[in-house]
């Protein structure tokens, strides 16, 4: 193998490149919405990425004496799958279960939740240093950043955590 320095090898590898990127970006985006159960969409983004696999890869096989080939082929690779997480995370698909825990504001934490009309389920535990108030609050992926500035809002020192859910059945769900 080696490095071929010619216009046409460049734009060779630029090709590899952009198939590369385009597939795993699409790839990245197929897991996470396969993750959230979207089928359909699932569905085509899984066609549209292995077309583009196909020849991206094919490229590479029938060119292997050029490590231009083989470096676009990498760093396409590794390029799509930070586009694809930062299209993911613009589309912000899905809910997240927020979870909070407060030591003395938790009441008044659900209460200015539940007026921007978010639902949230409050929980009295024990905590490290006593009782607290653990609060869940389903919400879209979307509004985590807006959840979290209204507790701090109330309580800058909340503990909160966020984890992805599905809905599986009945409840409040904010659209």
């Amino acid at each position: 193998m080696e490095l071929i320095l010619t216009s046409q090898a460049f734009l060779g590898a630029a090709l590899i490149f952009l198939l590369r990127v385009a597939d795993m970006t699409l790839d990245t985006m197929r897991v996470l919405v396969v993750m959230r159960g979207r089928k359909l969409v699932a569905w085509v983004l899984g066609f549209a990425q292995s077309a583009i696999f196909v020849v991206a890869i094919s490229s590479v096989l029938s060119n292997l004496d050029n490590l231009l080939n083989v470096i676009g082929y990498a760093a396409g690779f590794a390029t799509g799958n930070v586009i694809g997480m930062l299209i993911e995370e613009r589309m912000a698909i899905g809910h997240i279960m927020v979870n909070i825990v407060s030591p003395g504001h938790g009441v008044a934490i659900a209460e200015h939740l539940r007026e921007q009309g978010y639902a949230v389920t409050e929980i009295p535990a024990r905590g490290k240093d006593g009782m607290v108030t653990l609060l869940n609050a389903s919400v879209l992926r979307k509004n985590v950043d807006s959840v979290r500035k209204l507790v701090n809002e109330i309580d800058p020192e909340a503990f909160i955590t966020a984890e992805d859910v599905r809905p599986v059945r009945r409840g409040f769900w904010r659209a």
